[in-house]
């Protein structure tokens, strides 16, 4: 049985709306100020920070002895609020980094990746525009694609985190832009020349496992999916009107399932949803403790529950 000490998690985690209080006059973010809709305010924000750390440091320690070594994010406003996040008393004893750029989403929302310095060093970053129309022609101003290529211990690996095109109007009206996303995706996995490359494609793709935009990843072979069984009727990581879907997904190549040694195998992958990050009561119980449901202020941690992998690092 392999020991806690050699087994690693990466994870992905959709913040839900994580901006700071200030407003920028070149983004959409007047909501989240303190005289906006939200009324959102340094206590609110603050409270909001602490409240994620603690989700991060927790996420999958019943599977190793370390909290994640990757977290790829979604809806952040910028780097410095992961920078706050990164200083909380949760996350401060750990060698974390953040890789952020700004992306040309109308809101300001973005992604981004934080690494454990002790585990994983950089090699290079950058964001790959994804390049869509709306219906009338106009480029949708969404989020870029952030790629990451580094070295997991002494494996090289390249991550891609995502947050693809909303379902805003209806999934099918928006399908195209997603499987956009994904053909973008697999146009720089053929710049890298990836077929023989540790690739993770992570992120909230707005889309379920069964959807085209999956499938177009995956009918490759070059990837596992082991997302896939984690949704049911009764479990995800959303859950919108009473449905549950699985939008946060981890995706490997299949090099995860080698055990040669100095090398990283795919072990298992969770939703991490554990009681605190869940209503506790009433019609939504057991859903994602969020912060706001539309204007009305609820304190908790996300809409999303993070989604995580195990690997062991093969060392003998």
């Amino acid at each position: 049985m392999q020991k806690k000490g050699n087994r690693y998690t990466i994870a992905f985690y959709n913040l839900e709306n994580f901006f700071d209080t200030k407003n920028d006059p070149y983004l959409l973010d007047d909501d989240f100020t303190p005289k906006g809709f939200r009324r959102w305010n340094k206590s609110k924000f603050w409270k909001k920070v602490k409240k994620i750390s603690r989700a991060i440091s927790k996420i999958g320690l019943e599977d190793s002895e370390y909290p994640p070594v990757l977290v790829g994010m979604a809806e952040v406003e910028n780097k410095g609020v992961i920078e706050n996040l990164l200083e909380t008393k949760k996350l401060r004893d750990f060698d974390y980094d953040v890789i952020h750029f700004d992306s040309p989403d109308e809101r300001g929302i973005d992604t981004a990746l934080i690494y454990d310095k002790q585990h994983f060093s950089v090699l290079d970053a950058e964001t790959i525009p994804l390049l869509v129309q709306n219906t009338n022609g106009d480029r949708d101003l969404t989020r870029d694609i952030l790629y990451v290529h580094g070295k997991l211990h002494q494996e090289e690996i390249h991550v891609f985190v995502n947050h693809w095109p909303s379902r805003r109007e209806r999934a099918e009206e928006t399908s195209y832009k997603r499987i956009k996303a994904a053909e973008t995706i697999l146009q720089k996995i053929e710049i890298i020349q990836g077929n023989n490359s540790n690739i993770i494609i992570m992120g909230d793709f707005n889309d379920d496992p069964n959807s085209e935009s999956i499938k177009t990843i995956m009918e490759t072979g070059r990837f596992i999916n082991p997302m896939k069984k984690l949704l049911s009727p009764v479990s995800g990581s959303a859950n919108y009107r009473g449905e549950w879907s699985l939008f946060d997904q981890i995706l490997l190549s299949h090099s995860f399932l080698n055990f040669e040694v100095g090398t990283h195998s795919f072990v298992k992958a969770k939703i991490f949803s554990p009681r605190f990050l869940k209503e506790w009561k009433g019609r939504y119980k057991g859903n994602p403790f969020r912060t706001f449901a539309g204007s009305k202020y609820l304190g908790g941690y996300s809409d999303h529950f993070p989604v995580y992998i195990v690997l062991d690092e093969n060392k003998s």
